[in-house]
């Protein structure tokens, strides 16, 4: 290696910045979810835009436009990595969503944040937990359901769900209120995440074996 070889790998050292390099990932797989997004939906115009969640990193939020109707979904980028590192039909996971929401005839845009504590409260109170307890309980209507809000020292507020004949070992599921309201937000189902945990729970503890 010679001096002006040294030289110009210690400038690309001191030049090196950690956070342009993250802003340049998020970058990229934006682009790139949203070329994903047009071909899956062509007959759409679509925009996109990102976010970043404090606790949850990330987002990005794709609008189908067509015609006067315009549908918006949004995603973490971790769990767009994941997926499209490990599921060989990540784009039709991705489009799945939009798809459920295009079936209204009405426009689902993003959902306003609320603006206070007491607006945060209302709607987990009075919208976001109840849907997820009826929705669990619908999910699994040959068993009783426990359903409750806990205080965990790391996560705050949860959502807790349970089955009653479980008593022992792995016997309840868990998500933060935060993370239900996040998924409001983003126009997805906060219910799925815990359905997909109790069913978790359903096949850990062989209820389905018990009921037959």
């Amino acid at each position: 290696m010679t001096d002006k070889d040294i030289e110009t790998q210690a400038t690309e050292e001191i030049e090196h910045d950690p956070e342009r390099d993250q802003a340049q990932v998020i970058i990229t797989w934006f682009q790139h979810i949203q070329e994903i997004v047009k071909e899956q939906f062509p007959e759409y115009e679509v925009d996109g835009q990102i976010g970043n969640n404090p606790t949850y990193g990330p987002m990005f939020a794709f609008t189908l436009k067509k015609d006067e109707k315009s549908t918006a979904c949004g995603f973490f980028l971790n769990e767009i990595m994941r997926n499209f590192q490990t599921n060989p039909n990540a784009g039709l996971w991705m489009s799945s969503f939009f798809v459920d929401l295009l079936r209204s005839e009405e426009s689902h845009l993003l959902p306003n944040p609320p603006q206070s504590e007491d607006e945060a409260k209302e709607l987990l109170d009075k919208h976001i937990v109840p849907y997820c307890a009826a929705a669990v309980r619908e999910e699994f209507p040959e068993q009783k359901i426990y359903v409750d809000l806990e205080l965990h020292e790391e996560h705050g507020p949860v959502l807790e769900a349970g089955f009653v004949a479980v008593e022992d070992g792995n016997n309840t599921c868990a998500l933060p209120l935060q993370y239900l309201m996040t998924l409001y937000l983003l126009n997805r189902d906060p219910a799925e995440p815990l359905i997909q945990a109790m069913y978790r729970l359903y096949e850990e503890n062989n209820l389905g074996q018990v009921n037959n």
